[in-house]
């Protein structure tokens, strides 16, 4: 995402944990860096003033509600006017309406249970998080990502607004086009107030969709 933004010319400020920061160490005077936790209310009150988009990864790290007290402090801090793009999985339903296979459900609650018991995340923390900013009248959109891959970007993705549609049948998405995603969110204001679950533009599922 970092890359993408300033790919625009975007002026970068990153709230990242501190045991990560390394990460951006290629991106060294050219963003600015503030080291701690997403979910920290006054770190993240001071890196979103006068921020015009906030671009946000709900990690349901830990059992202490990361996830949620993260997007709580996104929504209260960030300015009136910006954009706020969130990413979550295919798992966070807006309406109800998204269609998953008994495999899929299974593997969920797997996943939520052994990672809640080893207290290494909590997936329902992730849908706590969403439906807080479902309820938000800010100008926010919920990215809901298939799963991902490794490899050169594709393009732009594809997106329906239901798991379950055929475009999505492909269910892979190149890391880096996921973070493409959520970086033209900011400026596309078709996608204020959706959460759109999204493929790879060149999968198979999307391509039979294209033609």
């Amino acid at each position: 995402m970092v890359q993408h933004a300033l790919d625009r010319g975007y002026e970068v400020v990153a709230v990242c944990r501190a045991v990560s920061v390394a990460k951006l160490d290629r991106f060294q005077g050219r963003i600015t860096v503030m080291p701690g936790p997403t979910n920290d209310r006054d770190l993240i009150q001071r890196a979103v003033a006068g921020c015009d988009g906030v671009l946000t990864v709900l990690a349901p790290l830990g059992v202490r509600q990361y996830a949620s007290t993260t997007a709580q402090a996104v929504l209260d801090f960030a300015p009136e006017r910006a954009r706020l793009v969130f990413s979550c999985g295919w798992h966070i339903t807006r309406d109800g309406l998204d269609v998953y296979s008994r495999l899929f459900l299974l593997v969920v609650r797997v996943i939520s249970w052994l990672a809640r018991v080893l207290r290494y995340a909590e997936l329902d923390d992730q849908v706590l998080a969403c439906q807080r900013i479902f309820a938000s009248s800010r100008l926010w959109t919920v990215v809901r990502g298939s799963d991902l891959e490794e490899g050169a970007s594709q393009g732009l993705p594809v997106w329906s607004r239901h798991v379950g549609d055929p475009v999505l049948r492909s269910n892979r998405t190149r890391r880096v086009d996921f973070a493409l995603f959520m970086v033209d969110a900011l400026t596309n204001p078709a996608l204020i107030h959706e959460a759109p679950a999204i493929v790879g533009c060149k999968t198979a599922s999307a391509l039979a969709h294209a033609a």
